[in-house]
């Protein structure tokens, strides 16, 4: 089958002062010589040329441009390519696109088709595809630096050489099977059972990691709990330095739960506000009381906030509803501390139920510092990163666990021919989260996370 030639813009469209083009394909070269009216460059090499337009009745100049000429397979995509950087003017956009397309043929490509290009021309793996995917959508600085790590075939090396110890175990075992009457190591059975063993517990440590490579990716999730007016909204209005949430005296003001997306320390956290909790009639409210204990169960860390103006009244400072949610995973913040300082009742608390509290003032901003702090230590402590690559998607999570529990079932089976069909569904669950196995059911879903022009 031919493949075709195709082009895309690679930066973000709309006016810029330099935009970048992309063409890849047979036909690359022949286009260049031709846009150019020019030999082509020496590879690698950014040189400066004049864009033609051979449209209408004679040839004009679209733009001076920047061209790089990449031949395959020393490119990106693994075939000849070609980048033209322009000036990002709408209008110089737009003639060369339509040059492209009209003149020469070229295709437009789809979302992630340079990628998957790479990937079939084995330049890439599917997780260094993954690990692409991420870097091109990190927000923060550590997102960047896991997938700098994962783009960078960490976690390729990692699951290959899994792969390869168990491909050259299988192969012993398959010899063992095909030739019995020949003379081969006593042992050779039991170093199977060790190499599969050993496999299985590193995969085993490397399941259990409290998933944290996944909530990177996705950041952490912080759910801001409380009764009504204990100044949540206020508090995440100040965490978020502008008015993310509707503020009110009125209690229930808020009815759902408000989303909001920070950098803290350089880990990407999910903030939530929700619904004060308590016993309600009304239909809305109550259910944005479900809601808010919903999203106290799926929350990395629950954020919860009492009110300082109950210290020395009959009110409790911590009602019945916020203190079925106190636990390891909650951090308890005093807020109104400015009003709770001018009470005559009893000192500010500096723990709770063994747990400690912070004091802060949504209205001034006094404790709002130490406690950003104390959630950038929270992240930092869930989402660092160690010193082995970490594991990112669910999609490595499923596979991981069926090569586990194959390892688990062959290291038991007694015949050699079901130790050896285990062993190879162990193999093969490691191949496809690198896409050395037949995966085509997964790589459009992949491929279409990429912007156009990558």
């Amino acid at each position: 089958m031919a493949v075709s030639t195709i082009f895309a813009q690679a930066t973000a469209p709309g006016r810029a002062g330099i935009a970048v083009f992309r063409i890849s394909g047979p036909q690359s070269s022949r286009v260049l010589a031709k846009l150019t009216k020019s030999p082509l460059p020496a590879p690698r090499r950014a040189v400066r040329r004049t864009l033609w337009s051979a449209d209408g009745l004679g040839a004009e100049p679209i733009d001076d441009a920047l061209v790089i000429w990449f031949p395959g397979p020393a490119s990106f995509t693994g075939e000849d390519l070609v980048e033209l950087h322009i000036h990002g003017s709408i209008a110089v956009l737009s003639a060369l696109a339509r040059e492209l397309k009209n003149t020469y043929g070229l295709a437009l490509a789809g979302p992630g088709e340079f990628t998957r290009r790479a990937f079939d021309n084995g330049k890439l793996d599917l997780t260094e595809v993954e690990g692409l995917a991420d870097l091109i959508a990190a927000e923060t600085e550590a997102q960047r630096r896991q997938a700098m790590r994962q783009a960078g075939g960490a976690l390729s090396r990692l699951y290959e050489g899994w792969r390869e110890k168990l491909v050259n175990a299988l192969a012993r075992l398959e010899a063992a099977i095909d030739f019995p009457d020949e003379d081969l190591p006593p042992d050779l059975i039991p170093a199977v059972d060790h190499a599969m063993a050993a496999a299985e517990e590193a995969i085993g440590l490397h399941l259990d990691d409290g998933r944290r490579g996944e909530r990177l990716r996705d950041g952490l999730s912080i759910a801001i709990l409380g009764a009504p007016n204990a100044g949540k909204s206020s508090l995440l209005n100040r965490l978020a330095r502008r008015e993310a949430a509707i503020v009110s005296a009125q209690a229930g003001t808020t009815r759902d739960v408000i989303e909001l997306h920070l950098d803290l320390g350089g880990y990407p956290v999910t903030l939530a506000d929700t619904a004060g909790l308590r016993e309600t009639v009304d239909a809305i409210e109550a259910e944005g009381v479900k809601r808010a204990f919903d999203r106290a169960a799926a929350a990395d860390l629950k954020l919860l906030v009492l009110d300082g103006t109950a210290l020395g009244t009959e009110r409790p400072l911590v009602d019945a509803e916020t203190a079925k949610l106190i636990d390891d995973d909650a951090l308890l913040v005093l807020n109104k501390a400015d009003l709770a300082k001018g009470s005559s009742g009893p000192a500010m608390p500096h723990e709770i139920a063994g747990h400690p509290v912070l004091a802060v003032s949504a209205l001034t901003g006094a404790g709002i510092e130490q406690l950003v702090e104390a959630l950038g230590t929270v992240a930092g402590a869930r989402l660092a990163l160690g010193t082995a690559p970490a594991l990112t998607r669910e999609r490595h999570r499923a596979a991981l666990e069926r090569c586990q529990a194959a390892l688990l079932r062959g290291m038991d089976a007694e015949l050699p021919e079901l130790k050896g069909e285990d062993l190879r569904l162990a193999v093969q669950a490691l191949g496809e989260i690198t896409g050395r196995v037949d995966v085509e059911e997964i790589l459009d879903r992949i491929f279409r996370e990429f912007c156009i022009g990558k």
